[in-house]
């Protein structure tokens, strides 16, 4: 219903909703921005390219810290995509106009969107896993540390993407209402402050989202 509702065109039988152009909006300006960041790379960098180093220097640090440096360099355009496209989208809920009871649909307050990169971040995970261990090593994995657990290994392994998926879309999706109600009730005051606890809400749930996966990944290539 919520994306029946969002319809703004039809191409055939094909329907484009708000939440599909503010997803590609989102993609097109951050292929803008990589662009303009990175087309001319200085030994004494600019504003933009200041930016930009200090943003990868700090996630490259984050990931290290749970997969070892190695593999955090390694698979880093992996779990940097997630956490930039998460981070910029919960952040477009902030620009006037934006939220699903309005005209512009937030990405990750759409479960579609949320169950999209948790089905991605599983088959990543898994991929990694064999093309580190190799195939037979990686399925051998999971009958350890009992083969008496793998059915309940290979429940968690499926429970994962949902976990994922609704834990992304439960918080923003319920940071819109809430925020939306507060703003029918006390026009003024506490939707600024909400707005402002959003900036830091908002890049918790890409943290935890981008961290999960990269835990994750981590138990897949352990030894």
């Amino acid at each position: 219903m919520e994306e029946a509702s969002n319809v703004l065109f039809s191409i055939g039988p094909l329907e484009v909703t708000s939440t599909v152009t503010a997803t590609w909006g989102i993609i097109l300006v951050l292929t803008v921005v990589s662009w303009l960041a990175t087309r001319r790379l200085k030994e004494v960098p600019g504003t933009l390219q200041t930016g930009a180093e200090m943003a990868v220097s700090s996630l490259q640090n984050y990931f290290a810290g749970i997969l070892g440096k190695e593999h955090a360099k390694k698979y880093f355009p992996i779990f940097a995509t997630f956490f930039i496209f998460i981070i910029v989208s919960n952040y477009s809920g902030l620009l006037p106009g934006a939220g699903h009871l309005k005209g512009f649909a937030v990405p990750t307050a759409c479960l579609s969107v949320t169950a999209g990169l948790a089905i991605i971040g599983f088959f990543t995970t898994h991929t990694i896993g064999i093309r580190e261990k190799g195939f037979g090593k990686y399925m051998l994995s999971f009958l350890k540390p009992v083969a008496l657990l793998l059915p309940l290994t290979l429940i968690e392994q499926v429970v994962r993407p949902f976990s994922l998926a609704l834990r992304l879309y439960g918080n923003m999706y319920g940071e819109e209402n809430v925020t939306e109600n507060l703003y029918n009730i006390f026009p003024i005051l506490v939707p600024l402050v909400m707005q402002v606890l959003s900036l830091l809400f908002c890049m918790i749930q890409a943290l935890v989202f981008t961290m999960l996966l990269s835990i994750y990944v981590s138990e897949a290539i352990e030894d």
